[in-house]
This record gives C-alpha cells, structure tokens and sequence, in this order.
C-alpha cells in the first residue's frame, strides 16, 4: 500500500477545502439546515456541477471521473470538516454504488451520468431502524429479516399490471424528503418465497408521501417514507444478490463515513486548540497548562490513528476488501471524544446553542446511532474476522 496522495487527490482536497472555507461557515450551515431541502441548493450545484462530486467514484463510461473509493473519502473528510449538509452521502456514497452494481445496462445509462452531473439525487430507504444491518456493519443477514421478514411492517411489493407496487412505510430515509429518486428495499414473495429486492421510485410517484422529520443532527436531515400502492420498478433483475450488493455497498460507505468523521474531529481539534491558546485564566492561556496539553495530545493522538484507519479502509474497498467497519469505530470514538473535550474545554461557551460544539456533538451521536453504535461494529467485525473462535 503506498500511503502518499496523488497530484490529483492532494487537489481534490484543497480544492474542496478552499469552496467550503467560503461557502460553509457557521451562519451559511445554520441558514442551510433551516431551509426545506436542509441543505443550500446553490453550494450542492458548486460540489455537484463544478467539482463532479457525486461522479468520482463511477466509471467514465457513465459519466464519472472513474476515481475510486478513496478520492470520494478524501471528499467527504473535506465536508465533514465543515459539517456541510448536502445529498452526497444519500446519492454518491449510499445509492450510486447499488444503481452500479444491480442496475441493468438501461437503468445504469440512464440514472448514472444525471448523478455524475450533478442533475439527480438518491436516497436508499431501508425499513426501521435496520441501515446498519442492511449494509452488513453490525450484522449479516442474507434473509433480509431487517427489511419486515415477509410479514407486516417494512415495506411490501406485489405484482400489479406487469409491475410492481409497493405498500408501506419508512421512517429514517437520508435525504429522502428532497432527493429525485428513492431507492426502496421491499419484501417480495409473502412469507413462503419471501425475498429482498430494491426498487426505483419516482419522487413524483402518485401515492408517494414524504415528510422531513425532526433529527438529533440538523446536518443530517432524515424524513419518513409512506407508500401507499406506488409505481415501482424493480432494480436490476428478481434474483439478484441484494443482501450482497448492500453489504459490499456497505463497507465502501463505511470508509467514507470514517472519512468524514475524521474530518469533524480533527476540524472541532483546531477549534479547542484555537480557544485554548487565546483563554486566559490566573494570567496565562489555558492552552499552557499540563493537564490540557495531555487531553489535547491524547485527542490529536486518537484522530490521526483513525485517519489512518479510514484511508487504509477507502484503500481496502478499492480493491473490494472489507475494513470499513473496524475504521468507522475508530473514527467515531475519536469524533466522540474530540466533541467532548471540546465541549469542556471551551468552557461555558461550549454549551451554548450559539457555539458550533454542540454541532459536533450531534454529529458523533447521531452517526453512532444510523451507523454503530461503536461497540457493536467492533463485534461484528471480530465475529466476520472469527477473532473469538477456538482453534479447530
């Protein structure tokens, strides 16, 4: 593994970096979230349109800059630096690579080139509180129970006219209230022949109801899904791998959320010591004294060990081997930890609602929440690794 960047990728970042040091600040992210999308349109077309986002990770042949894992990591470490609300997790990261890997040769020249160009978003809608599992972090199951296990709840499909319809609800869809295209997981079958299979719905579609709901972190807008007898059609064909595709899907999004983890962290790290070194108590900065300069090592220690992780991790995915879980443990205990300190740190400031902390620490619990929680991706890695099984 060669560890240094690119001329292309070391660009990519300070390209990336520079936009959102003018574009994302704190008032223009407290102004984004505020807005129905949740996110500010003109900044998505600048990271869409201008930079090619959402395509760095797809072919050339549909469009994309035929990048890796690895350079849409270091993109969204730059966004998770500033915490920039905006489709490309929901689009890029969760539902490119599953139009990728199942869509059919129509489907894939149809929907990838309007993602790569910035002219179509996507949300993955997975039933209940089950992402972490459908993407095989915290759990493998490729029955696909998470999903409503062919009884009721999740969300139904039937045939209907020569294509199928889906019936149901769900509730935690990223991005979902403002994203062109939902991809849906439904059980399909009943009980006896019950299988997943992803479907491609239409925001307009007749039946459809979406609605933004209230989330921990404002920066990550979540809405819920109602379907009620929707259009629907099937994404790539019935039989195909799904629980497989959302697991290697999985893994790569793993990376890049470590990525973007990493970011938050090291970025609330400047800040606390930033404030600790202008603080001024008993006639000197805060920032002097031993006790901070240890919690403060310790955190710089933590951050830069899940940086490696996560590179080595969008490294690994590139190459379709799986790390990512491992990676994003690492990163989220590091953004934890960074948040907290910061937090304390800063002092009473730090728990204001006008500080930006708070920001921080609504972005650790709330990834811990959709993605881990932490102790729980360690788990099944070690269990995937066969770590605690007695030699044979």
């Amino acid at each position: 593994m060669d560890a240094r960047f690119t001329a292309e990728q070391a660009e990519i970042r300070r390209t990336l970096r520079d936009l959102l040091r003018k574009r994302c600040g704190p008032e223009e992210l407290r102004a984004a979230v505020d807005t129905p999308a949740g996110h500010d349109p003109a900044l998505w077309t600048a990271l869409a349109t201008h930079l090619g986002l959402p395509g760095l990770a797809l072919p050339e042949a549909h469009g994309g800059a035929g990048c890796t894992v690895t350079e849409l990591a270091l993109a969204c470490e730059e966004t998770g630096r500033a915490l920039a609300p905006s489709p490309l997790l929901a689009t890029a990261v969760l539902a490119a690579p599953l139009l990728l890997a199942l869509g059919t040769g129509a489907q894939r020249d149809a929907l990838l080139p309007r993602i790569a160009g910035g002219g179509l978003t996507a949300a993955l809608a997975v039933p209940g509180p089950a992402l972490a599992t459908a993407l095989a972090l915290t759990g493998h199951d490729p029955g696909g129970a998470w999903a409503g296990g062919g009884r009721a709840g999740g969300v139904q499909a039937r045939r209907a006219d020569g294509g199928w319809r889906l019936y149901g609800q769900v509730d935690q869809v990223l991005d979902g209230h403002s994203a062109d295209l939902l991809l849906v997981a439904a059980h399909a079958g009943g009980f006896a022949r019950s299988r997943v299979l992803l479907f491609l719905v239409d925001a307009g579609a007749a039946g459809l109801t979406r609605v933004r709901r209230t989330a921990l972190d404002a920066t990550r807008p979540q809405a819920r899904i109602e379907l009620r007898e929707v259009e629907a059609e099937l994404l790539g064909r019935d039989g195909d791998d799904v629980p497989g595709a959302l697991a290697r899907a999985g893994d790569g999004a793993a990376a890049c959320l470590a990525a973007e983890a990493v970011g938050a962290a090291e970025r609330m790290l400047e800040r606390t010591v930033e404030y600790v070194g202008r603080r001024e108590q008993f006639g000197r900065p805060i920032g002097s004294f031993q006790a901070v300069k240890h919690r403060l090592a310790d955190v710089h220690v933590q951050v830069q060990a899940a940086r490696s992780a996560a590179y080595y991790a969008a490294w690994a995915a590139a190459r379709g081997e799986a790390a990512g879980g491992l990676a994003l443990a690492q990163a989220l205990d590091a953004l934890r930890r960074a948040a907290a300190e910061g937090v304390q740190l800063h002092g009473g400031i730090g728990f204001t609602w006008e500080h930006e902390a708070h920001l921080y620490v609504k972005r650790a619990a709330g990834d811990a929440l959709l993605f881990g929680p932490v102790h729980r991706l360690r788990a099944h890695a070690a269990d995937a690794a066969h770590v605690f099984e007695e030699a044979g």
